[in-house]
């Protein structure tokens, strides 16, 4: 037989002793040691929330609570007779175990975390300018200034964040679909469900590209973050974009050398050298994130106004889309071919002009599931060395290096797919004969030095490469020697063994329709070729590419149902007892089935506008409605309904008077009316008598709510006043400290420690406890309705639209998400959000029913 257990506090969990723990009875009647009602949090002055029942009680210090007598005679008989505790049985914290719900209306659509890891890389809507072109595509325009875009992928555009930069756009994430659902996301989930809805690996990739961008003093050129683009739907980064690319800029400095020099542009070695150091620097600075590009072209760096050059990665995605799709358009044409061999057409080598062997070889053998390609080395970041060494030697020779490089790529192709074998070490070797030969009959005596660095990082094997550092030391001793050089005998920084190539990352495979068509061709030419025995079926299911679109609504769509009966403007809603109760200015209440929405019964016997309607879950149900006049009309709810009230309150008039405009329910018997006399009554629901005034109030209480023992009331005159439900005494005042700045409260909603307050500008108002957490306009014109269910938060009001907040946080801040909105035929003037389902009153004299549906 166990035991039985001890009395102990419901706080610590230590037994009652009468010394160190000594239990104090609450107003409540639940009891806790007086060590941890010390330790409690205070929401209001004077006050604690009891640990068993939350409510909220009065409290002037343990003292004044009187000890639980019968408790410490109960754990005085657990005590042993020497004096000490009987063992203590364990203790199992067993959770609650979570309820199944039905399909909610409003999916979970990410975790707290992830939004938390990603909202401060939103750009905000209005921050880019952008509209498409008339003739081929995409450009921007700023105060009328069209400018025009440089390629399909970029979109040069301005940015109204800090300036008026110009910035470029390059697509970061897939498509995200409207659908037909009555929700349409906000730009904020928008953004952030492309996110959610990437894979793993390529979001990872994204979030490394952004912070290796967010850095300072970092040669990579800043990335402000992603903009979603409501014209085509698709996720963008926005990153800094200069006055001019770094080959225009070039390109000019080596006309004004040739013009000055006469002799093929050749330029001293102190302003080769400052060029070159600032190159390396720039690469080392992006292999220092972890990232290397694998191919670097030289559209790929580009020059701030203070003339360093920078690598900006947004150009080279577009450079490495540009080049994966000439190779599938250069694989398309092998089955025209009957020798099987891949060519690469003149502005396909200029584009690949840079590109090492290693990676060509790579994407070769990704992109072809027939042919076998050379050598097999390892892309890394000595990768981005050989693609280095071709820009400084374009930078020294120009065009005729250009050609020598295209000569090599426009062999090692055709080469690269005879599968009997190709020497490629003689065809190598008899290239680098040509360029040394170039170099030598074209380079003074001043850049022969440098020669042998750039030798070696053309070499065919990526691990005989010299470093990035290696390179920059060798191009910094054309204009510091050695022995003056104090940073000589610095160690060379150790760059890291395992980094992520952008060439073939997740972000380069992303997809245009162009693509798509492309790919698809190429699939069907594939499939021909399988039918011939060339290729299988998993061979073809190889080359397609993973594509993540993200669907609008999850599994489904919100449908819409109209409840017609009333004659006038839907002012209250309410639920309980299997009923939906909707009142009106008609002077009437409806009950509404909420099995399939049909009209049950029509309450009438008001004459005045009925302003506000509560239910009563008691022994007897009840349905509670107040009106323009003062009438307080209190209706049975039984099987079958009546035609008369079972009771008529009329509150007192005076010259003040305008009616009852909020009811609330407290749950401890009480109803509570606020009025146009500025007063909040207390009515006893078992005489039916007024109980308590609370009078503060400067204006007409427009709205009230009940949560965990506080009476919340809204008036016109732009505060809240929180009242205890034990005693109805005043707790505190919101909103007093901004008399210059007064904004009628019209309605409001409470839940846990959160309140969430509409006024008539448009402004929502967050408060946990006493302090102001969040202040954001949601609405252009005034909110009339605010209804709160758990983290969700809806907004309703003059301009037609009802919008959906997430509100996402921890124990120090609440930070409210703007998930969506549904737009609406007439103003909004009641919201309830009740077990999955949204009811929607409305001026027109509709009420609507928002619910998940499946069909």
């Amino acid at each position: 037989m166990e035991l039985p257990e001890p009395p102990e506090c419901p706080v610590c969990l230590q037994p009652y002793d009468g010394t160190s723990t000594t239990p104090r009875v609450l107003s409540c009647g639940h009891s806790a040691c007086d060590n941890c009602l010390l330790r409690l949090p205070q929401p209001f002055p004077h006050t604690v929330r009891c640990p068993a029942c939350t409510q909220l009680v009065k409290f002037q210090g343990p003292s004044s609570l009187p000890k639980n007598i019968d408790l410490l005679r109960l754990a005085y008989s657990f005590l042993k007779p020497d004096g000490k505790d009987r063992p203590k049985p364990a203790y199992l914290d067993a959770k609650p175990s979570t309820p199944v719900t039905d399909r909610h209306l409003i999916p979970n659509l990410w975790p707290h975390e992830f939004y938390l890891a990603w909202k401060n890389w939103v750009v905000p809507e209005e921050a880019v300018l952008v509209e498409f072109r008339h003739e081929d595509g995409l450009c921007s325009m700023f105060r009328g200034k069209i400018l025009d875009s440089s390629d399909s992928w970029e979109l040069p555009t301005r940015c109204l964040m800090k300036g008026h930069e110009s910035v470029s756009l390059v697509r970061a994430g897939g498509s995200l679909c409207d659908d037909d659902s009555k929700l349409k996301y906000s730009y904020v989930a928008k953004v952030l469900k492309i996110l959610y809805g990437m894979a793993d690996e390529e979001r990872a990739e994204l979030g490394l590209i952004l912070r290796a961008s967010s850095l300072k003093e970092s040669q990579i050129c800043k990335c402000y973050g992603l903009w979603y683009n409501t014209a085509d739907h698709n996720l963008y980064m926005v990153r800094d974009r200069y006055s001019g690319s770094f080959s225009e800029k070039f390109s000019d400095w080596r006309s004004g050398f040739i013009s000055e020099n006469g002799n093929g542009g050749l330029f001293s070695a102190t302003n080769f050298a400052m060029i070159g150091m600032e190159l390396c620097e720039a690469v080392s600075a992006l292999h220092s994130e972890g990232l290397f590009i694998g191919y670097l072209s030289i559209t790929c760096f580009d020059i701030d106004h203070f003339g360093h050059i920078h690598i900006d990665l947004n150009e080279a995605l577009v450079m490495s889309r540009r080049a994966r799709k000439m190779i599938l358009e250069a694989i398309q044409d092998v089955g025209k071919v009957k020798d099987m061999e891949v060519s690469l057409s003149d502005s396909a080598l200029e584009t690949l002009a840079f590109i090492n062997p290693e990676l060509l070889f790579e994407l070769l053998r990704r992109e072809n599931i027939n042919l076998k390609f050379g050598p097999k080395f390892e892309v890394g970041y000595s990768s981005d060395v050989w693609s280095l060494a071709c820009t400084l030697l374009w930078l020294l020779i120009g065009e005729p290096f250009t050609d020598l490089i295209c000569n090599l790529l426009q062999c090692l192709v055709p080469l690269s797919s005879d599968v009997k074998g190709s020497d490629y070490t003689g065809f190598y070797m008899s290239w680098m004969e040509k360029v040394r030969n170039l170099l030598e009959t074209n380079l003074v005596s001043e850049f022969v030095p440098l020669q042998e660095i750039l030798y070696e990082g053309l070499n065919i094997d990526p691990a005989s490469r010299p470093s990035v550092f290696d390179m920059w030391k060798s191009i910094r001793q054309m204009i510091i020697k050695p022995k003056f050089d104090v940073m000589a005998n610095l160690p060379q920084p150790v760059e890291k063994t395992i980094g992520r190539c952008l060439f073939l990352g997740k972000l380069c495979h992303l997809q245009t329709d162009s693509d798509k068509i492309l790919e698809i061709q190429l699939v069907n030419g594939l499939q021909e070729k399988g039918d011939n025995g060339a290729a299988d079926g998993d061979q073809i299911e190889a080359v397609m590419v993973d594509r993540d679109l993200v669907e609008g609504l999850t599994g489904g769509h919100i449908k819409c149902v109209d409840l017609k009966g009333h004659l006038d403007c839907v002012t209250g809603l309410t639920v309980g007892g299997g009923f939906l109760f909707s009142s009106s200015f008609d002077k009437t209440v409806q009950v509404w089935s909420l099995q399939d929405f049909t009209l049950v019964h029509t309450f009438r016997g008001h004459e005045y506008k009925v302003m506000a309607v509560v239910f009563v879950d008691e022994a007897q149900p009840l349905c509670i409605s107040g009106d323009s006049g003062g009438g307080i009309y209190i209706w049975g709810i039984s099987n079958p309904f009546g035609q008369e009230p079972i009771k008529k309150l009329f509150e007192q008039k005076d010259w003040r008077y305008s009616g009852i405009h909020a009811l609330a329910i407290s749950g401890t018997g009480y109803l509570y009316t606020g009025s146009g006399d500025k007063l909040i009554k207390a009515w006893s629901l078992k005489d039916y008598s007024v109980s308590h005034v609370m009078n503060g109030h400067k204006s007409v209480v427009s709205t009230l709510a009940v949560c965990n023992g506080v009476l919340y009331s809204g008036s016109w005159d732009g505060t809240v006043r929180l009242w205890s439900l034990s005693d109805h005494s005043p707790l505190a005042v919101l909103g007093e400290d901004a008399p210059g700045n007064v904004t009628s409260v019209l309605s409001l909603a409470a839940c846990g420690d959160a309140l969430v307050v509409a006024h008539e500008n448009g402004c929502m108002k967050i408060w946990r406890n006493d302090v102001l957490q969040k202040s954001i306009q949601v609405h252009n014109r005034a909110i009339l309705s605010v209804g709160m269910e758990g983290k969700w938060v809806f907004t309703g009001g003059w301009d037609k639209v009802i919008n959906v907040q997430e509100l996402a946080g921890d124990e120090f801040q609440i930070d409210p998400i703007p998930l969506g909105s549904i737009t609406c035929d007439s103003v909004v003037t009641a919201l309830l959000y009740w077990e999955g389902k949204l009811f929607v009153g409305q001026a027109d004299r509709l009420t609507k029913v928002y619910y998940y549906g499946s069909n």
